[in-house]
């Protein structure tokens, strides 16, 4: 049982939020701005934050050319374009609340690899670019195909490479840690090892069943509660359309002679590689074994692990020496489409979920986004 003291100083706060990942500390951070002298706590379930935020490829992009024309067929152009632009705002909201140097920021620009069954996606390029025009006042994708000769990639197969200057890359680790670091200095508790296991909504406000190490369930009280659990949403709000899906990435050794720099993508952004220094990440595969995929369980599928290890070594990489460091996966959230989903549950609850593997580009948005709206029905309500 509780003492009277943890009762009185530990468990009851003006905002809980749930999940201490991207969208969750954004979440916190925009509910701070908004309420100075408030009580926010936030509830993370991993040891470390545990999901996708500290497990991604580091990529801060918006969407590459095919990619973008997929969307088109369910979206529509006026759907890419809103999407493309939250993407985009999200980012530069992400950059001016950390800043670049603690992010690890850099933008050596993205390119789209282009093959034999693709390569007529170059015909849209200019449409493309005239949907994205308003957003970003430039264009957008040019196509670079001489340099896929100086990045080293197989010619036989690699027949067009479409350039995006406006694409970058981070270091996922800094960013979480400057993101914990500036919530815990705005006074905002975070607490990890807490499971929430489900919660009730009382005359009193929202309680939430909390598992830890003790023995016994904790009990969280607030008047608002966010929800920001992305992928592993379902056992609280199992109504909302959300599939996980795992992604698996590996990173070599350092390579002293790597050719390249940037972000790279190919096959509608289902694959993905990227410097780190003189390491390449590359991940990606979940088009081998979709269903296969659809898990929060982390793990390696062994089909997917050894076509990447062959893509690099055949596509990337040919007739390179290299040694693979780490390999590891992380959980995404998908649905019916590529919008996140932000909105109430309750007058209580809200919740933003399911970035649809744009996390990093969308979680600074869809959290200020929720904090706006739980504020805004507390002032309501």
């Amino acid at each position: 049982m509780f003492s009277y003291w943890e009762q009185q100083s530990f468990t009851n706060y003006h905002y809980v939020v749930v999940g201490g990942g991207l969208v969750g500390l954004s979440t916190a951070l925009s509910l701070r701005e908004l309420h100075p002298q408030a009580s926010i706590l936030i509830l993370e379930r991993g040891v470390i934050p545990s999901g996708a935020s500290t497990r991604n490829a580091g990529f801060a992009c918006f969407g590459s050319l095919t990619e973008l024309l997929s969307d088109i067929a369910t979206l529509g152009e006026e759907g890419v374009k809103q999407l493309v632009a939250d993407r985009w705002q999200g980012l530069q909201m992400l950059r001016e609340r950390i800043g670049d140097n603690l992010l690890g920021y850099q933008c050596h620009g993205g390119y789209e690899l282009l093959f034999t069954e693709n390569l007529e996606s170059l015909e849209a390029l200019e449409r493309v670019n005239d949907i994205l025009h308003p957003v970003f006042n430039q264009q957008v994708f040019s196509t670079r195909s001489e340099l896929i000769d100086q990045f080293g990639f197989n010619q036989e197969r690699v027949i067009g490479l479409v350039e995006n200057p406006l694409e970058g890359q981070l270091h996922a680790g800094k960013m979480m840690r400057s993101l914990i670091n500036l919530a815990t200095a705005q006074g905002i508790d975070y607490l990890t090892g807490a499971t929430v296991k489900n919660f009730e909504i009382t005359p009193d406000g929202v309680c939430l069943n909390v598992s830890s190490v003790d023995p016994e369930p904790i009990r969280f009280k607030a008047p608002r509660v966010a929800v920001c659990t992305n992928a592993f949403t379902h056992p609280l709000l199992p109504k909302l359309d959300i599939q996980p899906g795992r992604g698996i990435v590996l990173i070599t050794k350092p390579m002293p002679n790597l050719k390249f720099k940037g972000v790279f993508h190919y096959k509608q952004g289902y694959y993905y590689f990227r410097n780190v220094g003189s390491r390449v990440l590359f991940g990606g595969g979940r088009d081998l074994d979709m269903k296969g995929e659809e898990t929060t369980d982390f793990g390696i599928n062994d089909q997917i692990l050894e076509h990447l290890q062959y893509e690099l070594s055949h596509l990337i990489l040919p007739d390179q020496d290299f040694e693979i460091d780490s390999i590891w996966s992380g959980i995404m959230a998908f649905g019916k489409d590529k919008t996140p989903l932000v909105g109430l549950h309750s007058p209580e609850v809200g919740y933003a979920v399911r970035l649809g593997g744009m996390g990093v580009a969308l979680g600074s948005l869809v959290g200020d986004r929720l904090a706006r709206l739980i504020c805004l029905n507390d002032e309501n309500g």
